[in-house]
């Protein structure tokens, strides 16, 4: 009854070949979940770098507009386009002349901070 099913001929795959290619799978997925969380690590910081440098564009807009003003908070800075990304948080403070942003990822490891002149550190 079982001779039904096969034509002549016809083979499957040994249990070695089936073993080499899981081991292959696995080994490819070794190699790529470290890349991975490397990935996301590189993006969660570019998205706190990237905070800093919107932040700094919209505080000048709002020296600009205020020459003699303060800046205490994002609050200041959102009605000069300044919309931050989720899990970023961002911090500026000061006058023109002595302006500081910073702003770090919740899941990132670096800080980036903006100076008066428009420097970004690190």
């Amino acid at each position: 009854m079982i001779a039904k099913f096969y034509t002549k001929g016809q083979r499957g795959f040994t249990l070695i070949e089936l073993m080499i290619v899981i081991a292959i799978i696995g080994i490819l997925a070794a190699i790529a979940i470290p890349q991975f969380t490397s990935y996301r690590q590189r993006g969660y910081n570019a998205a706190a770098k990237a905070d800093v440098k919107n932040a700094y564009t919209a505080a000048q807009a709002y020296y600009s507009d205020n020459p003699t003003g303060s800046i205490s908070g994002t609050g200041n800075l959102t009605s000069f386009g300044f919309n931050p990304t989720a899990s970023v948080t961002t911090s500026p403070s000061g006058v023109a002349s002595a302006l500081s942003i910073t702003a770090y990822h919740a899941s990132g490891t670096v800080t980036y901070t903006a100076t008066a002149s428009g420097v970004i550190t690190p």
